[in-house]
């Protein structure tokens, strides 16, 4: 069994959270600003779709992506190198995180549901949720979004319209993080996609180590992208 939080109950130790499903930890809650920004800086996330309760995860082992070590493929590089596109940071928000949720040939529906959309918003406009968007031809052709505190990013998800869009706003956000010393990509839970672009499982101890210093970094004055990100492939 797992515990079911009212809106004033803490959340309990992540060595509580369950083996299968890898990560479970808690359930009910809600979706305060409050409450996520408590649940990111001890490593939680909320995870369910529409017809579950609201469900909090921790799964042991985690899976991270170090920004430097970011993999671009011979193909993506080669993308890259065309220089058609745009990088845009926050000019989209919601609309990423639509696009994020529509539903993939793979699922039949959605974990970004409506309450999660007005929550991130909440985040974002607090100058915490981010969405990194490649625009090519003046369209949204693909993006991310996710949360940063102090030195910390949290990977949520993302969407393409395009071939390689969404890959493309992931260097550049990887790029950008690396010059101000971020440490960590979280990316959750493992697939053979993130896999192929660097991204590896760390035992959820070491990952709540790590986390512990980044959190408590000093952030970014202002989260503005430099011109110059990503013309090392250009």
């Amino acid at each position: 069994m797992i515990p079911w939080l009212d809106q004033n109950s803490p959340f309990p130790p992540l060595a509580r959270a369950l083996q299968e499903p890898n990560g479970l930890l808690a359930a009910g809650g809600d979706l305060s600003a409050a409450r996520l920004i408590e649940a990111y800086k001890h490593g939680i996330f909320p995870w369910y779709s529409d017809h579950q309760p609201l469900l909090w995860w921790s799964p042991d082992p985690r899976m991270v992506l170090v920004p430097a070590q970011l993999k671009v493929s011979r193909s993506l590089g080669k993308r890259l190198r065309r220089n058609d596109f745009e990088i845009r940071v926050d000019t989209q928000f919601a609309t990423v995180m639509h696009a994020c949720a529509a539903p993939r040939m793979s699922q039949s529906g959605t974990w970004i549901t409506d309450d999660m959309v007005a929550a991130y918003r909440e985040l974002n406009q607090r100058g915490l949720a981010h969405s990194v968007e490649t625009w090519i031809g003046g369209e949204l052709a693909g993006g991310l979004y996710g949360v940063a505190i102090g030195r910390m990013f949290y990977g949520e998800s993302m969407f393409t319209r395009v071939p390689d869009a969404s890959k493309i706003a992931l260097v550049a956000l990887a790029q950008q993080l690396q010059r101000w010393d971020f440490g960590l990509i979280d990316c959750q839970m493992k697939t053979a996609h993130l896999a192929s672009l660097g991204a590896r499982e760390i035992p959820r101890a070491d990952f709540v180590r790590r986390l512990q210093v980044l959190v408590n970094c000093e952030p970014p004055r202002h989260w503005r992208f430099d011109d110059d990100v990503l013309r090392a492939f250009v």
